[in-house]
């Protein structure tokens, strides 16, 4: 049995309010606490989305009463709501920009809108950003312009952790994170028969692109699920909608990589609770742990998870490793698969800040 501290998510999305048919903050907290994590941060498109302190206090209210592990909430970058965003940074996760395909309403084309949300934010606040191939090299400018620094989510691509590698080594300040499904799979493995299973963004890429990722791994900041459900119905549909389910099987993705001499726990710990922790300025969670059989070997099953959405792209791999108990402040919070804690045991982390 191995000690770990509870993990963060720094990327869910987990569809309250608008869409809980495939996830609400009940059981994709639930899920979470399944997958070892005992804090998460949530993305604001929503719907409708988090753009102002309405639309803030609405899905803060849901997770309040809902959430079985502590939590922040992105505010969302929109076309004209820079400086309502900016007051809103000491109660949110971050600010969110989405500025390449998306699912949802917040994507940002002008570069005038990036300038002014990166100008107005304020400046020990964390931004996050969803940029790929050129838009990347365009918002590293933006970012450098303004000396502020910025948070890549979910790299894919080679091109994209190379630029991030040059950029640190320039001095930029950025950290990036990458998702296990791009680190586990690629375009080879969507289904041809029903290729919706295999929507996500971004797309999942080549075997040299998932190379580039596993050789730069001293680049990679932090692992993040992007935990994004949507029901069979709707990824076996005529427009199915991009995302994965991923917090329940990312921690036991990497802990096979581990069992496989390809990572080590000392890098796992890292990515997955330290670096987050450092990021996005979350606060600690005293007698806070998770508890690890690493020797076990088992099948991942979406019979067996707590996800609304019920499916997985990882059906039927063989993993390492079984979650035996979560503590969250001292308190039993999930145990041989059964998950104890309350709706409502979560904290918002701001608050949690606050209370230190």
């Amino acid at each position: 049995m191995i000690k770990l501290p509870g993990l963060i998510d720094p990327h869910v999305h987990l569809r309250e309010p608008g869409a809980t048919h495939k996830e609400d903050w009940r059981t994709g907290t639930q899920a979470g606490l399944a997958g070892g994590f005992t804090m998460l941060l949530a993305m604001p498109n929503t719907s409708p989305p988090i753009l102002d302190e309405s639309s803030f206090n609405l899905s803060a209210l849901a997770a309040q009463k809902k959430s079985c592990i502590d939590f922040g909430i992105f505010v969302g970058a929109g076309k004209s709501n820079a400086i309502t965003a900016a007051n809103l940074a000491p109660s949110a996760a971050g600010l969110k920009m989405y500025l390449d395909q998306t699912y949802g309403p917040l994507r940002l084309d002008s570069m005038i809108a990036w300038h002014e949300h990166i100008r107005n934010w304020p400046q020990n606040y964390p931004i996050a950003v969803h940029a790929e191939r050129r838009t990347l090299g365009a918002i590293l400018l933006v970012s450098i312009l303004n000396n502020k620094p910025i948070h890549i989510c979910h790299v894919a691509r080679r091109e994209e952790i190379l630029l991030i590698k040059a950029a640190k080594e320039k001095g930029v300040k950025v950290t990036c994170e990458v998702a296990p499904h791009h680190m586990f799979l690629t375009e080879k493995d969507i289904p041809e028969e029903e290729p919706g299973m295999g929507e996500v963004r971004p797309r999942l890429a080549s075997k040299q692109d998932q190379d580039a990722l596993w050789e730069n791994l001293d680049v990679i900041d932090c692992f993040a699920s992007d935990h994004a459900p949507h029901t069979l119905s709707e990824k076996t549909s005529e427009e199915p909608p991009p995302g994965f389910p991923g917090m329940e099987t990312s921690l036991f993705l990497f802990l096979t990589a581990v069992a496989d001499r390809r990572l080590s726990i000392e890098y796992l710990i890292q990515r997955m609770e330290k670096n987050p922790r450092k990021i996005f300025n979350l606060p600690n969670q005293s007698e806070t742990w998770i508890e690890i059989d690493p020797d076990v070997e088992r099948e991942i099953r979406a019979s067996d998870m707590f996800s609304r959405c019920g499916w997985t792209p990882f059906e039927g791999w063989k993993v390492k490793g079984e979650l035996k108990k979560v503590v969250l402040r001292g308190e039993t919070a999930y145990e041989d698969g059964a998950v104890l804690a309350e709706p409502g045991a979560g904290r918002n982390i701001r608050w949690l800040s606050k209370s230190i």
